[in-house]
């Protein structure tokens, strides 16, 4: 395990007589960009959410730094250094960006007998960090998420996991319904996240997105994994016979 971020071990999900993820193990790298990819219903979201603690595995073994552990919660993600962009943004629609990007780790001042949220620091990094992801438009910080586009609300999204600075980023669909402008803004992030030494999953059915990011590729299809390979070393033809089962399978020689 030596190098790798993550570890999910011989992961087995089911939601009644449907099995979801059927023995499936899937390592990350430290600084590596993996495109979690298959069509609907292959297991893909199923697997983020047992990583990113929405729901539990019925059996198997989650490993962070190779070390086991436990995640229970979305919490628990989180204190891992763990960080989900779901493509609904997970975003708090009556709350403003500034609320959005510290929402739950708020900055905190004591002057008095009681902490209070230290609204200049909020608004002060939100700026920078809307500079940061690319949002040319001016948004105060105390903006509502509800006066925003899907494209603004995804970019608040990612911006809250680059302040945060999470060891491995987990983007679930980013890109969909997104401009072209936008879209490059993602995968803009993408790849610098990875130098600044962050790991990332990025899920898509974009395989064009893939393509322009990723280091390696894992397809899913119905609950089992049936491909593991470099990007350099397949063509986006050869992924799409692979996810619609016209190739049984391609690589699995990483784990």
């Amino acid at each position: 395990m030596e190098g790798e971020i993550v570890r999910l071990q011989n992961i087995v999900k089911s939601y009644g007589k449907v099995l979801a993820l059927d023995d499936v193990t899937v390592a990350i790298q430290h600084q590596e960009i993996v495109g979690l990819v298959g069509d609907n219903g292959a297991g893909k979201s199923t697997l983020i959410k047992v990583l990113s603690g929405a729901t539990r595995a019925n059996s198997g073994s989650i490993y962070f730094k190779g070390r086991p552990v436990r995640i229970a919660n979305a919490q628990d993600a989180i204190r891992l250094g763990i960080e989900t962009i779901y493509q609904d943004s997970a975003l708090v629609a009556q709350l403003s960006v500034a609320r959005n990007l510290f929402l739950g780790r708020e900055p905190v001042r004591r002057t008095g007998l009681f902490p209070t949220l230290d609204k200049a620091t909020m608004r002060t990094e939100t700026g920078n960090l809307i500079q940061q992801v690319g949002i040319t438009k001016k948004i105060h910080p105390d903006t509502p998420i509800t006066a925003l586009s899907g494209g603004e609300r995804q970019s608040i999204a990612i911006a809250r996991a680059m302040y945060f600075e999470a060891d491995l980023i987990i983007l679930d669909e980013p890109t969909n319904n997104l401009g072209i402008e936008e879209s490059a803004g993602v995968l803009r992030f993408i790849r610098e996240a990875k130098a600044k030494g962050h790991s990332s999953i990025f899920i898509t059915h974009n395989l064009h997105h893939v393509f322009q990011v990723v280091d390696r590729i894992v397809v899913m299809r119905l609950g089992k994994k049936v491909g593991d390979v470099r990007k350099a070393d397949t063509t986006i033809e050869e992924i799409e016979q692979v996810i619609t089962g016209m190739v049984d399978s391609i690589g699995m020689g990483t784990a």
